[in-house]
């Protein structure tokens, strides 16, 4: 597909001036742009896709109280499945 964009003629001699300096054109330059800039959004449709499956997510009520798990909780927990308790 072709865009065709209006720039003033300063600007442009500069821009090229950068890319030759880089190795590259102008015109990679812009493509490389929009496709990062056309990519933002779907990055975040896909946040707002995660987020909606979690807000289904059964919650620990512990966690949901603000008390998450303490250190001995955890150790406890270990101790016990090394010796294969429940």
């Amino acid at each position: 597909m072709n865009l065709t964009i209006t720039l003033n003629e300063e600007v442009v001699r500069r821009a090229r001036i950068r890319a030759l300096e880089q190795g590259t054109s102008v015109n990679a330059v812009v493509r490389r742009f929009l496709e990062s800039y056309a990519g933002r959004d779907e990055a975040r449709q896909a946040r707002g896709r995660l987020a909606e499956l979690a807000s289904g997510l059964p919650v620990d009520e512990r966690a949901a109280e603000g008390r998450g798990w303490k250190r001995e909780d955890i150790y406890a927990e270990r101790v016990s499945q090394r010796h294969g308790e429940k």
